[in-house]
């Protein structure tokens, strides 16, 4: 990581700024396209690091990469796909996670598929063992070597039985990707639905995949030889929208976010509206605001889609630490992402953390001895302070928090933010932040 950004805070911030398709959708759109035998277009692409990183390793795999940046469109031509140097793949995965979501696609493709060792946020457990045991369910023959993981498929991949132990989104990508191409019928069990799930599902169901979803979270897929390409525009980003309207409501501002939307955002919305904060769902995207007076305490649970996202709950906590009494957090998704929490104590927020579930029903970290629940007292104000990004939405609240203190902040380890958040410097400056970046 690397970057400075010196930030004046105290200023509330003002005025309008847009959010594109979504980080947690258009990657695994991307990777989808190497199903393919027809070329595929990708709409409302944000500039994120996430997207250059898929790019680059497409093109080690012979695809086609044509992004127009300024307009948001993707075009993928998949027709003449070839193995990668291990080498190469190593150098340009860095430390995404990506890579382990193209071993399906490259399995039908090619018959095989490498990859590194992976890197990630460290928010939590992420093992990649299960994504290798899910494959191995498929048919997949799994060989861990010295310089990573190579695959291969000497029978070819069948349709498989999975039921997952909890809804985890990057082991329902990893079924999906999969299945959609597997000989045979492929039933999920306790999959992940949330919306950027759902748009995969329908960019998978226009390349000619045949999948339904039931109400108890089953995804049944029936594999089909053959793939063609798709034409499709992303979803907008719920977490980047969450994360402006948490930095509006810290700072005593008003943000209007273009291109947020309504249906995706429900639930955050909700739990803005009980703190205090006000917003107005438009056509072409939602205002938020604060509307004065005092903020309001609440008691908040993360979990799986439909509830509150767990990528919402550290710019929240942000704005909680100007609400007024107690408020309760329970992280249920990530087990270790109150780390970002030790640099807002610095600032003079009052964070007790516990290995208790509080606030709620007993989750699963609740006997692992995690620290995965918070108290936040309230208000408090923050000062400035010094500080370094831990991961991308820890790093993004800290931005918040340095916004909304009063003196000079230097955030040093920026660059990880650009993996989320497109142009976010520019937005800085656009809703009048007084903030200055040093190479």
């Amino acid at each position: 990581m690397s970057g400075l950004l010196t930030i004046e805070g105290g200023t509330p911030l003002n005025g309008e700024i847009t959010v594109r398709g979504a980080k947690n959708f258009v990657s695994k759109a991307m990777v989808a396209s190497l199903l393919g035998e027809e070329p595929s277009v990708l709409r409302n692409v944000p500039l994120i690091r996430d997207v250059d990183v898929v790019s680059d390793l497409l093109r080690l795999h012979g695809v086609t990469v044509d992004h127009e940046r300024e307009s948001g469109v993707i075009h993928l031509d998949p027709s003449n796909v070839e193995s990668a140097h291990v080498a190469d793949i190593d150098a340009h995965a860095g430390s995404s996670r990506i890579p382990i979501l193209f071993c399906g696609p490259l399995l039908h493709r090619l018959g095989e598929a490498f990859i590194p060792d992976l890197g990630g946020c460290r928010i939590g457990d992420r093992p990649i063992d299960y994504h290798l045991e899910i494959l191995r369910q498929f048919g997949a023959v799994v060989d861990k070597r010295t310089q990573g993981i190579h695959l291969s498929a000497p029978r070819g991949l069948h349709g498989a039985r999975i039921e997952l132990p909890y809804p985890s989104v990057g082991a329902t990508e990893q079924t999906l990707l999969t299945a959609v191409r597997a000989a045979g019928l492929t039933e999920l069990r306790n999959a992940a639905i949330e919306p950027e799930i759902m748009d995969l599902i329908a960019v998978l169901q226009k390349m000619g995949a045949i999948i339904s979803v039931d109400t108890d979270r089953t995804v049944r897929i029936e594999g089909v030889a053959r793939l063609g390409g798709f034409s499709h525009t992303s979803l907008a980003d719920r977490i980047e929208a969450g994360s402006w309207a948490s930095a509006a409501l810290a700072t005593q501002g008003d943000i209007f976010v273009r291109g947020a939307t309504q249906p995706e955002m429900m639930t955050f919305l909700n739990t803005f509206r009980k703190v205090g904060g006000a917003f107005d769902v438009r056509e072409d995207g939602i205002r938020f605001w604060h509307p004065g007076g005092e903020l309001s305490s609440i008691v908040l649970e993360t979990d799986v889609h439909p509830g509150f996202m767990t990528d919402w709950q550290q710019p929240l906590v942000v704005a909680l630490t100007q609400a007024t009494g107690l408020s309760i957090v329970h992280e249920t998704v990530y087990e270790n992402r109150f780390g970002f929490t030790e640099a807002l104590r610095g600032m003079g927020a009052k964070i007790q953390i516990y290995r208790e579930c509080l606030g709620g029903l007993q989750c699963r970290f609740g006997q692992r001895n995690f620290n995965h629940s918070a108290v936040v007292s309230g208000p408090t104000p923050l000062r400035a302070a010094d500080i370094m990004v831990p991961d991308l939405r820890g790093g993004f609240s800290h931005l918040i928090a340095a916004l909304t203190a009063q003196g000079t902040s230097r955030v040093s380890g920026i660059d990880i933010i650009n993996r989320g958040y497109e142009n976010f410097q520019v937005k800085l400056e656009a809703l009048g932040a007084r903030a200055l970046v040093a190479a």
